[in-house]
């Protein structure tokens, strides 16, 4: 039995496939529609959110990992007495972290304390990156302690980036006005929105149609594509065609710089509030041995 086990909350957008290679599990966070409250990738899809959020012109609330089920999931690890990372959505964004955090308290069992609580300052797959560092690091023999030290100092070369089609999400969840999303649906404006410093920022802004502001995003980002860790990039998608995310994989693979580029479909908590067609592009800035 390996010693260390990594976990993260479901926010982290990792493909089945990626779960299943690395050993990684899955916490995850909350979606409230209505008087109903789901889990996040076992109870609802995004196409059921997108689907009640425009029969009742609102999106959903999203909430952090609750404490039965983030018990129910570490519980058997605790018992293996197994070192275990968790990896959290931004504190900036949600209490998920401060959950994990106060287990050894609300438990009673002070064995939860030894869990190892990494505060991503991201989303989505800018969590996945960094949970897949780790499974590199800890494939090449490195401890818990080696492992959070050297993922904490490379957070902030993570790149986290999305292309935004429509902002009427946004503005149903209070995060933009409503009469900015309909000028900007109106005249066809793709907002760029980054993570910076643990926060959502609008970066820039494209015109014209849901491909052309994509690739022209992705041709944007071509010279930090060419300086990042080499190792892998992701393409994550809330629902876009697969016209749009075969044509930028076609524009990552002939840049000849990534050894993999992964394709991921964002869950139902980053779908709830960006809505369909948004799609970005995330990578490590800087080249890592591991």
């Amino acid at each position: 039995m390996k010693k260390i086990k990594l976990i993260a909350d479901s926010t982290c957008d990792l493909s089945p496939e990626l779960l299943e290679r690395y050993d990684i599990s899955i916490i995850p966070l909350c979606i409230v529609m209505g008087e109903a409250s789901y889990y996040d990738g076992l109870d609802t899809t995004p196409e059921e959110i997108y689907r009640w959020a425009d029969a009742n012109k609102t999106t959903p609330k999203t909430a952090a990992v609750t404490f039965e089920k983030s018990v129910e999931i570490l519980q058997p690890f605790i018992e293996e007495e197994r070192d275990i990372l968790f990896f959290g959505i931004s504190s900036q964004m949600s209490t998920t972290c401060n959950v994990i955090r106060m287990l050894p308290e609300t438990t009673g069992d002070e064995r939860y304390g030894r869990i190892r609580v990494i505060d991503s300052l991201n989303l989505s797959t800018g969590i996945g990156l960094q949970v897949l560092y780790a499974a590199r690091l800890a494939e090449a023999g490195k401890s818990a302690d080696e492992i959070e030290e050297l993922v904490n100092s490379r957070r902030d070369s993570v790149r986290a980036s999305f292309v935004v089609d429509t902002l009427t999400y946004l503005a149903r969840g209070g995060r933009c006005s409503a009469v900015t999303a309909l000028l900007a649906n109106t005249l066809k404006v793709k907002p760029k929105i980054a993570v910076t410093n643990g926060a959502m920022d609008v970066a820039r802004k494209y015109r014209g149609t849901l491909k052309f502001a994509i690739l022209k995003y992705a041709e944007d980002l071509k010279p930090l594509l060419l300086s990042a860790d080499n190792s892998c990039v992701f393409i994550t998608h809330s629902g876009c065609s697969q016209e749009i995310v075969d044509a930028v994989w076609a524009y990552l693979e002939e840049l000849h710089h990534f050894k993999a580029i992964y394709v991921t479909r964002a869950g139902g908590v980053i779908s709830s509030h960006c809505g369909p067609g948004t799609l970005g592009i995330l990578f490590y800035d800087g080249n890592k041995d591991v």
